[in-house]
């Protein structure tokens, strides 16, 4: 039996075009030259270095590769004519420069782009990706590695990840995509819908379902957790006991830090005898000490 996604996903793929003129009006009347040669009488430096990216490869092997330029540039023959009648593509609004990549990039990862983050904050393609010179052996962004990209915005990410406890990131084991889709619409952009469901994607343990739950954990990772980096270990908010102590103040236990930084020498407090924090399934699990 066929379903509609079957029948949707047989369909060939239509490729769209921009319009130009709702571009910038001065391109009302301008043809296209259809000709890279023209364009490298003036620009050949720029060329050049086009010619090792991943476009230029791209085009190389389509059937009809004379209308590369023009294809994010927009029909050129007023340029041609007269040289001074530019209108770079960095002058363009950050939406409408996304719009023109999105010509062709627009399926896959990036389907939710146009209701994100990054483009609701005028955060355009051409601010994380080099299309004109190979900077990266991926994707044509502007540095060397996606995290470094990620980096140019976010420097406070950086300082988090550089504290005690952090993800491995420095370390080259995972980076910013790990976690985080760039081009989605998820709240903190983030690769699944929800904050738990991308932890789970590596802390499969901390899953459950379980016998005995942490309500904390279930409702949020966060509640307890700060994801780029500490300085208390496994990435906690503050010290273990006082960790605790935001929810659990109330007397007559010896939930205090004196008693926890007596009676525990390592510091991890209420968790040297709630030694299963994130849930339980043993039987006399109920206070999630085993």
């Amino acid at each position: 039996m066929v379903v509609g996604w079957a029948v949707a996903s047989a369909q060939p793929r239509v490729q769209q075009t921009v319009d130009w003129t709702a571009v910038s009006p001065e391109f009302e009347g301008a043809t296209y030259v259809n000709d890279p040669a023209t364009c490298q009488t003036c620009h050949e430096e720029v060329m050049e270095t086009y010619a090792h990216t991943t476009h230029a490869r791209a085009f190389d092997l389509a059937s009809d590769p004379a209308g590369q330029c023009e294809s994010c540039h927009g029909p050129r023959s007023k340029h041609i004519e007269d040289p001074t009648d530019v209108l770079a593509f960095a002058t363009l609004p950050a939406r409408t420069q996304s719009a023109v990549c999105l010509q062709c990039h627009e399926g896959g990862s990036r389907m939710g782009f146009k209701a994100g983050a990054h483009q609701s904050n005028d955060v355009s393609c051409a601010s994380c990706h080099q299309v004109m010179e190979q900077r990266s052996d991926s994707a044509l962004l502007i540095t060397a590695s996606t995290t470094e990209t990620c980096y140019t915005c976010h420097a406070d990410v950086r300082g988090d990840l550089n504290k005690m406890s952090h993800h491995p990131v420095r370390e080259g084991k995972m980076d910013c995509a790990s976690c985080h889709n760039t081009h989605g619409a998820t709240p903190g952009l983030l690769v699944k819908a929800t904050l738990n469901d991308t932890c789970y994607t590596c802390h499969a343990d901390k899953r459950g379902p379980f016998l005995w739950e942490h309500a904390p954990v279930r409702e949020s990772c966060a509640n307890c957790h700060t994801p780029h980096g500490s300085n208390h270990r496994t990435l906690l908010t503050s010290k273990d006991p006082f960790q605790c102590l935001t929810c659990h103040s109330y007397g007559g236990h010896i939930n205090l830090p004196r008693y926890n930084r007596v009676s525990n020498p390592y510091g991890q407090g209420c968790s040297n005898c709630h030694i299963t924090p994130h849930g339980s399934n043993h039987p006399s699990g109920a206070k999630l000490t085993r």
